[in-house]
């Protein structure tokens, strides 16, 4: 057996995305099964940025598998305080625990840990880079709404400069036939030249830039709202300035179709009014609780592919 670790979505196969995806769905509806399933394995959760939702979920993931966690937060309650290296990090926390989930502010931070830990690593999140674990909650969410990852129309509206998330999801959904996306945001946080040139034009799919999100939302099947993130930006002047560029409302979801499915990955600020939450258009809770659904199917295909399980 062999460790291998998960570092962005590319590193998985499309039949290894379904696979994962039908596991998920597996555990959904038949949760006792799973229950016992990493029973005496321990998952080792090393976040050096702020986290709410994806900690939890890796938690919540090992915990509803039987397994445990062991947890750092904070670079401040860690060694790296005393300025320890990730590759010394990885080498150490690799004795104590089975598989690793990470998060750091710098990107390539999780490629570095993965090469050095003997077990395996999930990145969960590398600066502005790329957030594979969200991805992964990202399709199954589009798959159990939409009933396929092909053939639809993707809104991607907010921060699509800096947002990892956004990044990782267009390099996913890019392998998928009949795509669509439709970019919207101010000039200045307009997705990078390298995003475009790797997954989109190179694949040949059609694609719209704009700065007007209610002249497109019609035509949308998906839209995924970002928020404009104030760690990534040098200049808070800039940031104050583009903080409210989109603020969905139930007004504005009035021109969209009665079959949208808006999503997000939270936290929100105020980018989507929490009078849109009412809405059974408004998946974004629903993206959260199949993020532990998809945690603990990768979970389950790493610890059984180095031989753990």
């Amino acid at each position: 057996m062999t460790k291998r670790s998960i570092i962005d979505v590319p590193d998985l196969s499309l039949p290894e995305l379904d696979r994962l995806m039908d596991t998920a769905e597996d555990i959904i509806a038949r949760p006792d099964d799973y229950a016992d399933a990493c029973r005496r394995k321990k998952l080792a959760t090393l976040f050096f940025e702020p986290s709410t939702r994806t900690r939890l979920s890796f938690e919540a993931a090992m915990y509803e598998l039987g397994g445990n966690v062991l947890s750092v937060t904070g670079a401040a309650t860690s060694s790296a305080a005393k300025g320890e290296s990730v590759a010394d990090t990885a080498k150490t926390v690799s004795c104590y625990a089975d598989i690793i989930a990470m998060r750091h502010p710098k990107e390539g931070a999780a490629l570095v840990a993965a090469r050095n830990a003997s077990v395996p690593v999930i990145n969960a999140g590398d600066g502005g880079h790329c957030h594979p674990t969200q991805t992964l909650a990202d399709l199954l969410t589009i798959r159990r709404e939409k009933g396929r990852l092909d053939r639809v129309t993707v809104g991607l509206c907010g921060d699509l400069k800096f947002g990892r998330t956004v990044h990782s999801l267009i390099g996913a959904l890019s392998r998928y036939a009949g795509l669509r996306f439709v970019l919207v945001s101010p000039e200045e946080l307009k997705v990078p030249s390298y995003v475009k040139n790797e997954h989109l034009k190179k694949n040949g799919i059609p694609y719209l830039q704009t700065t007007d999100l209610e002249e497109v939302i019609g035509d949308l099947d998906i839209l995924y709202m970002t928020r404009v993130q104030r760690e990534r930006f040098f200049n808070e002047e800039d940031y104050l300035r583009l903080r409210d560029s989109y603020i969905l409302t139930p007004e504005k979801l009035k021109k969209a179709r009665k079959d949208l499915c808006v999503m997000h990955p939270l936290p929100r600020v105020n980018e989507i009014s929490v009078a849109v939450d009412d809405d059974p258009r408004a998946c974004y809770f629903k993206q959260v609780l199949n993020g532990k659904y998809m945690r603990m199917a990768l979970i389950l295909m790493l610890l059984r592919e180095a031989g753990k399980l």
